[in-house]
């Protein structure tokens, strides 16, 4: 059968939020950047809460520390993480501000500096090889000092509901009988497996959920199954890791694209129903070293065939293919989601939600070469789900707010899959930092329709990138694989700020037997522009083909 693959051949270009504030919603309230409910701007910025207290994470060993900065918030020292392509620093943060100061390690002066979301237009002043800024609240923060990394700080909001280590209805999985050692070569599958059983039975006895507790430390793992009425907590500094040893996992789909098996890390059981994964820990695909043992791809999350579902605070790092993978499911919430990924690894999508419905991601930042965020539906042969029982569904009821996005690719898309249909599909609230595209509809494989879609509330700061000849803003379009092609229509893109010019043509470009129709612009500010674009070629939209009814309005 053919697969249903995304290529990538992602071109290194050049580099540089929104004007017209009243346009996007209440000052200080920045989609992507501030956690909490969007309208809530006096409680989530803590603009009069003072300063801040902190919850700094321990950093596990296995992860260097940075050798380009260190840095104090609000006076307490904070650890930062060398990553591969930037550096990272994490920690909870309560009600009010955050005052850094960034150190560049070997003393010389600071020359040039960068903060983003530009949109929150935070100051800085530079002293010697300091820089002092202060941030309005927790949230996700870029900032680029001379030629260093950039730095990444992933401030979540404060967790307020960690669960006792012990008690009643809790299941350690360091404590007897399942006794699991974080730190050692060795493997506690079994340990957590005993202690998801225990906990599903106390959940379902008790009518609610049992809780595994996952104390911090590296825990090397096989494949987790998360079973109905469970809860799995992960305490910051815990780390879930895979290690690629295929005598360890099993198979659960092949990537032909990527010519190589897939395991899923933590997936949830077929039919199941009722079950949180939380915490401020994190989720490891341990990246290239884990291909090497016997090139077994890992995504590290698959919430299938499940309804209830949420995840909320959880770091997921370094996946060798798609990363968090909701596959015909139904009633699922993604929050405080950090997903970081390398720039040197292929096929490294975010967060893919997949046939699913009536989901929502809310306050993410995914960093990655392949895109961040995006929806797709298949058949039963391709490739990546010809394992998963069940018949294809459609995915409807999907939405995505308050994201922060770092591609080599695409920020947030619908597609390439189209093979079943997908409907009311939300994206708002988006800071794109750096993409080759920022918003995207690509239907490529499938005749089934692509409808009643919407990107609303855009800031797109950076387009560096060239994905298969495209480095614009927009990019809707229609493309011949050889298996069908269908229809896109009704698609609203409003309220979007440009901070940098395309690099080729934006387009609405689709087929004469795969039209796009009726797509509604509204509130396009052009880079430099401090008023709405009147036309599509004002609005860089200069490729248009196949394509009717598109209007654009201020």
């Amino acid at each position: 059968m053919e697969p249903r693959i995304e290529s990538r051949t992602p071109e290194v270009s050049r580099r540089t939020f929104l004007g017209a504030a009243g346009s996007l919603g209440a000052a200080g309230v920045l989609y992507g950047v501030t956690a909490g409910n969007a309208g809530t701007a006096n409680a989530s910025t803590g603009q009069t809460a003072g300063t801040a207290s902190l919850q700094v994470y321990p950093v596990p060993s296995i992860y260097p520390a940075s050798t380009d900065y260190t840095m104090t918030v609000n006076g307490v020292s904070v650890p930062i993480q060398k990553f591969a392509g930037y550096d990272i620093a994490q920690l909870g943060m309560g009600p009010g501000t955050a005052t850094v100061a960034l150190k560049k390690i070997n003393n010389t002066n600071i020359g040039s500096w960068s903060l983003s979301p530009q949109r929150l237009g935070i100051s800085a002043t530079a002293s010697g090889s300091t820089l002092h800024f202060t941030l309005p609240s927790d949230g996700y923060y870029i900032v680029k000092v001379d030629g260093r990394p950039q730095l990444v700080l992933a401030f979540d909001p404060a967790q307020n509901d960690q669960p006792p280590s012990s008690g009643d209805g809790v299941f350690n999985v360091t404590a007897p009988p399942y006794n699991a050692r974080p730190g050692t070569s060795g493997y506690s599958t079994q340990a957590f497996t005993s202690a998801l059983a225990d906990a599903s039975s106390w959940g379902t006895s008790n009518a609610g959920q049992g809780t595994v507790y996952v104390p911090a430390g590296v825990y090397n793992v096989g494949n987790l199954v998360l079973l109905s009425n469970t809860a799995l907590y992960l305490e910051p500094g815990a780390v879930l890791r895979y290690t690629g040893e295929r005598a360890f996992y099993v198979v659960n789909a092949h990537k032909d694209s990527q010519n190589r098996d897939l395991t899923w890390l933590v997936r949830t059981d077929y039919h199941s129903s009722n079950i949180r994964l939380y915490g401020r820990g994190i989720i490891d695909g341990n990246g290239m070293a884990s291909l090497g043992p016997g090139n077994l791809g890992v995504n590290l999350l698959a919430p299938v065939w499940v309804n209830t579902f949420s995840c909320d605070g959880i770091t997921f790092r370094e996946s060798s293919s798609w990363n968090v993978i909701p596959i015909r499911s139904s009633n699922l919430t993604f929050t405080n989601i950090k997903i970081f990924n390398r720039f040197d690894m292929g096929e490294d999508d975010g967060i893919d939600v997949m046939e699913s419905t009536n989901v929502n991601v809310t306050h993410a930042i995914a960093i990655g070469l392949d895109d961040n965020f995006s929806t797709k539906t298949w058949t039963q042969g391709t490739d990546i789900l010809s394992l998963v029982p069940g018949q294809p569904q459609p995915l409807d009821r999907v939405t995505f707010t308050d994201l922060v996005c770092w591609t080599y690719c695409y920020a947030v898309k619908v597609g390439q899959g189209v093979q079943q249909p997908q409907s009311n599909v939300t994206f708002s609230q988006v800071v794109v930092y750096d993409a080759a595209v920022a918003v995207g509809i690509d239907h490529k494989y499938g005749t089934a329709a692509a409808s009643t879609i919407t990107f609303r509330d855009i800031d797109v700061e950076r387009l560096d990138f060239n994905n298969a000849g495209n480095q614009c803003w927009l990019a809707l379009m229609t493309e011949d694989a050889g298996v069908g092609v269908g229809p896109t229509r009704d698609v609203t893109i409003l309220n979007v700020r440009l901070r940098a010019p395309d690099k080729t043509a934006s387009r609405i470009t689709g087929l004469s037997n795969g039209t796009i129709s009726n797509v509604k612009l509204q509130n396009i500010i052009p880079p430099g522009a401090s008023t709405p674009a009147t036309t599509l070629a004002a609005a860089h939209i200069t490729n248009v083909s196949n394509a009717s009814s598109v209007t654009i309005t201020t």
